[in-house]
């Protein structure tokens, strides 16, 4: 088992950055890891690939200086956290948590006792392959392994503190597309009941000795969380990167008589009309 980056991060006082990979292609991964990135973050709660293809992507992942992998599982997929351990995550985000006795439950599936529960096997990438002693594999993969739980509604949101107080827990992440969708404002995610839930986390983490996340897609945002305790960012994603790269490439031939059938402009212009 490879240290994690994160936590390494975090040890020296430093803000980790993550982005994420939707494309399935391990090249993708590999990139990513071999750039420097400090975690690629794998969305296994909305996308279909299984946690077989999942392994494939973190073993890229682990190219040269390598990247944490940090997998979300979908709501109450309790026994997939551990597979998405064996298969090389160092870091679990665990979406849609109501409460603490929620967050315990993630704490207990990704940790070893004494923090949980979690079984042991050790054929598998993160030990790696029965390579290690089995007491000192335990105490560093709970040394290692980190755990960010997901706020996305008001009553999680209340309940802040005491998710941060869960021992195991490391990060409370606001969720702020389905906060807004669920606070009846989609989308709105500089509205006054966002920036309220953000001020109401980073009090509970500042409480609780922990930290607080949010997905940053720019600097200017990355500091606005770095201000309010912040140390783990996500931002980016390739899907967008390859968007925005072939509208670039769109506009700057457009001038010379090129033009392009462009069915996310129809789209766009359809919900406009709507």
């Amino acid at each position: 088992m490879r240290p994690s980056k994160v936590r390494a991060k975090w040890a020296n006082n430093e803000p980790a950055l993550v982005t994420c990979l939707h494309l399935t292609d391990p090249s993708v991964s590999e990139l990513v890891a071999l750039m420097g990135f400090d975690g690629i973050w794998y969305d296994m709660e909305h996308h279909g690939y299984s946690v077989e293809t999942a392994q494939t992507m973190m073993r890229a992942a682990r190219v040269g200086p390598g990247a944490d992998a940090m997998v979300r599982p979908a709501k109450g997929e309790f026994m997939r956290i551990g597979r998405m351990l064996e298969s090389g995550a160092m870091g679990i985000l665990y979406p849609r948590c109501d409460s603490p006795e929620e967050a315990a439950e993630v704490v207990k599936w990704a940790k070893f006792h004494p923090m949980g529960e979690r079984g042991f096997d050790g054929g598998n990438p993160d030990m790696p392959y029965c390579s290690m002693d089995m007491g000192e594999y335990v105490k560093f993969a709970n040394e290692q392994t980190w755990i960010v739980i997901q706020l996305e509604e008001q009553t999680a949101v209340d309940q802040a503190e005491a998710i941060a107080a869960v021992d195991g827990v490391d990060v409370i992440m606001l969720g702020p597309g389905d906060f807004s969708i669920l606070s009846g404002i989609p989308g709105q995610i500089d509205h006054p009941k966002i920036q309220k839930a953000l001020q109401a986390m980073a009090k509970a983490a500042e409480n609780t000795g922990k930290s607080i996340a949010m997905p940053t897609p720019t600097a200017e945002r990355a500091k606005m969380m770095m201000d309010l305790g912040a140390r783990l960012f996500l931002s980016g994603a390739d899907l967008l990167w390859i968007k925005n790269g072939l509208q670039q490439v769109q506009a700057d031939f457009a001038p010379l008589g090129f033009t392009f059938d462009n069915s996310l402009d129809d789209a766009q212009s359809y919900l406009e009309k709507s």
